[in-house]
């Protein structure tokens, strides 16, 4: 076990070598789509690239729609693997829109998974970048 200041300091480590690693500037929260984000996860059992799509029920219904008209493209050329959930529950209770990958037996803690996350955020997040960059006009107009 870790005390919350061994594993804040893991955390800051992670994310400075991922950083170092793989040094690109991501667009996450730079869609230019209010409540549409991109989303790095990595926690003591799991690594997870998500689209997290937040805001009022009307706002999710709408982005959540447009982005699974694309679910067939979204899977078949980009991440197979992806996760539609148009109702999911953060830790702290709020629902949102989420759209992710997730990798199962990683963990923050151990540095032996560090390079099989760095390695599986980088690709998956390149992968949906490159997704909503081919298809951001179609997602974004109304």
């Amino acid at each position: 076990m870790f005390s919350k200041e061994e594993s804040k300091l893991i955390r800051q480590e992670f994310w400075t070598s991922f950083g170092k690693s793989f040094p690109k500037k991501w667009i996450l929260y730079d869609t230019k789509i209010k409540d549409f984000s991109f989303k790095f996860h990595f926690d003591r059992k799991k690594a997870i690239v998500a689209l997290d799509i937040e805001g009022d029920i009307e706002n999710r219904i709408i982005y959540y729609e447009k982005v699974t008209a694309l679910k067939s493209i979204l899977i078949q050329e980009y991440i197979p693997e992806l996760i539609f959930n148009d109702i999911f529950f953060l830790e702290n209770g709020k629902e949102i829109s989420r759209i992710y990958i997730q990798k199962d037996g990683l963990s923050i803690h151990n540095k032996n998974t560090w390079r099989d996350a760095m390695e599986f955020l980088n690709k998956n997040m390149i992968a949906f970048e490159t997704f909503f960059n081919e298809y951001k006009d179609f997602i974004k107009n109304n």
